[in-house]
């Protein structure tokens, strides 16, 4: 019983457990590097989304919708941990300055009788002795650096869509035209914020189309997999994390000898006390943040095999059809929806960007249950788009007679492909690599019939009878 507690203990982490690789200096620390490495050189050495290498889809081919899901950017740790001798990582992270300044919307008469529509504050973190330092992050919050790189990914979003492809408006007129989507934790929703400001700022919106931050409640949520309103999900997924931990265990005890000394003695496990999974999450926010780390945690060989255990822990489930369908079936099943609507509406759905701020077990499972996982964890502020293409008629290769009875001619509706890209990578999906389900000599564009063919068979008839602790066959 002991054992089934922590394991779903851990899996209420699947709003908190992230981790990644960037870089960064202001912080109040024990450890910091001597190298003077600024915000902007962090930001350089890390780009979410590169626009200039971004590949321009061949001649014939019309870009009709894109879907996004983009990881939050840089955070603290969720716990503290190797923060004692001789680690010495902080306790106190020292990173949210800009966090600290609120303006909350109020609705109430000020004391002159006017009324005030904001009421600007500041935050501060307490510590359990009652002092306060300014700048102070809480555990798992998106920091300074955090909120610049999400800042930059929309304008990178902006510099693509908007500059380079001429896709999206300069201003934003028709508030129809883009939706934003963040699950309700503080980091996502102050990710997209950031987002938002860098694609479209208020000075390229019109005063009536101020785009809307859309957010569900608990229950609802299929940003990710939500085991919190699927009891059959949560048992499978624990499950899994006592399965990797039998098989994975043996691979980290080598790791003993260099790390031990780190953890009070204890050694490393899946399951183990700290788990493997938080001694990942703080190194990766540590030197996310250039925050010096032991040695032995820099090197390669040590970092390849705890990931390669966590990932395990975390994501071997989303291997098999079940998880995989209570897991991110209904999200798919929402953005192949969405995309049918185009298709069929054309011109009157005006809808041309999505934007959801989300976790990396999402991108982690989208990539997963569509085969293009490289079982890695997700970096900040990592994206995957699913762009929505039609072909376009070749207008120079019709001949006069073509030309002049075709008003007279029943129009054929053009082929509609999606186009995966993760990390800045087209991906080819195998199950659009047969003949007839991609573009001929481009198998990165998958037809839109044959993608939803496949998202069909990952959305559950019945989420909620399929999400009873025994299955979809318990009825």
């Amino acid at each position: 019983m002991r054992i089934r507690l922590r394991a779903i203990q851990a899996f209420l982490l699947f709003f908190l457990l992230d981790f990644t690789s960037a870089t960064f200096k202001d912080i109040d620390a024990p450890y910091h590097t001597d190298q003077d490495v600024s915000m902007a050189e962090s930001l350089k050495s890390h780009s979410p989304l590169d626009v200039e290498k971004y590949p321009v889809a061949p001649s014939g081919l019309e870009l009709e919708q894109v879907h996004i899901y983009v990881r939050h950017g840089e955070r603290t740790p969720v716990g503290v941990r190797l923060a004692g001798p001789p680690a010495n990582l902080p306790e106190h992270w020292m990173m949210c300055k800009t966090a600290r300044r609120l303006q909350a919307s109020v609705d109430a008469p000020g004391i002159d009788g006017a009324m005030d529509e904001f009421q600007q504050s500041r935050k501060m973190v307490e510590r359990a002795d009652g002092t306060h330092k300014e700048g102070q992050c809480l555990l798992g919050e998106l920091t300074d650096l955090g909120r610049k790189s999400t800042y930059s990914f929309g304008t990178s979003l902006r510099k693509l869509y908007v500059e380079k492809l001429g896709f999206l408006p300069d201003l934003l007129q028709n508030a129809g035209e883009v939706y934003f989507r963040t699950t309700n934790v503080p980091r996502t929703t102050e990710s997209l914020q950031q987002i938002v400001h860098g694609l479209y700022p208020s000075s390229k919106c019109h005063s009536e189309a101020i785009p809307l931050i859309f957010v569900r409640n608990g229950r609802d949520e299929n940003l990710l997999g939500n085991a919190g309103s699927c009891k059959r999900l949560e048992i499978l997924l624990v499950g899994f994390a006592q399965a990797a931990a039998s098989a994975y265990n043996h691979t980290l005890e080598p790791l003993d000898k260099k790390i031990s000394k780190y953890l009070d003695g204890h050694p490393i496990r899946i399951d183990g006390k700290p788990r493997a999974s938080g001694i990942l999450d703080t190194i990766r926010a540590a030197t996310a943040h250039n925050v010096k780390v032991p040695p032995e945690f820099e090197e390669k060989a040590v970092i390849d095999v705890i990931e390669k255990a966590v990932v395990a822990e975390w994501f071997a489930g989303n291997k098999t059809e079940e998880v995989r369908r209570l897991g991110m079936g209904r999200l798919l099943d929402d953005l192949s929806t969405k995309m049918q609507h185009k298709v069929l509406n054309r011109d009157k759905d005006p809808l041309k960007i999505l934007v959801h701020s989300t976790h990396d077990t999402a991108l982690a499972g989208l990539a997963s249950t569509l085969d293009v996982f490289d079982d890695k964890w997700p970096q900040f502020t990592s994206s995957i788009s699913f762009e929505l293409f039609k072909s376009t008629p070749a207008g120079n290769g019709s001949s006069f007679l073509q030309t002049l009875i075709s008003p007279f001619r029943s129009k054929a509706s053009p082929e509609h492909y999606i186009r995966m890209r993760y990390q800045n990578k087209n991906m080819i999906l195998p199950m659009c690599a047969d003949e007839g389900k991609h573009l001929p000599g481009s198998p990165e564009f998958c037809t839109l019939t044959a993608f939803r063919e496949r998202v069909k068979e990952l959305t559950p008839l019945d989420f909620v009878s399929e999400c009873a602790p025994a299955g979809r066959n318990s009825t």
